[in-house]
Formats: structure tokens, sequence, C-alpha cells
């Protein structure tokens, strides 16, 4: 699949997704939390006045590498090669809340829409296995 043909992938199912779902904020988080209940103390003690900053702010990101995957990897590839080390070390935050998150923002989204053609799924998985692949790269770093 070239660049081109995934970013466009990425972005005809997240438009649907948008009209949907809306803001994914809640929806993910939601299931983030189903699905990893220890992260959200790790989320208010990060953020003691409330949560829900640095929650939006982490769905965020995570939505920004999935949008960008196609068109920047070296960008995500210095992201998550800094930030997974980071999380873990300094913020305490296993890989696993960190793979976790995309997981669910990515399953968040395959559930609400399905993939028109075996082409969009192919590069909905793909970027998925790049951006959890950058995650295991780092993970003992």
């Amino acid at each position: 699949m070239t660049n081109s043909q995934g970013q466009a992938a990425i972005e005809a199912r997240l438009e649907r997704a948008a009209e949907v779902l809306g803001d994914l904020t809640r929806p993910v988080i939601t299931e983030y939390y189903r699905r990893f209940p220890q992260a959200r103390a790790s989320f208010a003690h990060h953020a003691p006045l409330g949560p829900e900053r640095l929650e939006a702010e982490m769905v965020g990101n995570t939505l920004y590498y999935v949008m960008t995957w196609f068109d920047s990897p070296i960008e995500a590839r210095i992201y998550f090669d800094t930030s997974v080390p980071h999380h873990r070390v300094a913020l305490d935050v296993p890989p696993d809340w960190f793979r976790g998150l995309i997981d669910t923002l990515i399953d968040v989204v395959e559930d609400a829409v399905p993939a028109i053609d075996a082409a969009e799924q192919h590069g909905w998985d793909e970027m998925r296995g790049a951006l959890v692949g950058l995650v295991e790269r780092n993970r003992f770093v």
C-alpha cells in the first residue's frame, strides 16, 4: 500500500467515525478505563485538579499519530522513541497502558464504522501494526 493510499484509508474512516461518534475522547477513555481500570488513578495522580484535560490530550496525541502515520512516519518514530521511555521511567506509565490507548482508539473507531473494503482495512491494520510496533521496540529502552 502506498503512503497516499494508506493516508486516504485512515482519513475516510475517521471522517465516518466523526459523523457517528463526534469527539472520540469520551468513548475512547471510557473503553480505555474498562480495559485498564488501574490507569484511572494514574490520570488522577498526574492531573490532580481534574484528569479530563489530560485524558483529552492523550487521546488527541494518539489520534494525531493515527492520522499522520502514513504522512509522517519519522515524526511518529521520534515521538515514540522518546515518549514511551519517558512515560515508563518518569511517569510510571507502563508500555501496556501506552499501547492500550492506541489499540483502544483504533478499536473504538473500527467498532463504530466498518471498513468499506479490504484495502481500507489493510491501511488501518498497517497503521496499527506500525504504531504498536513503535511502543514494543521501546518497551525496555
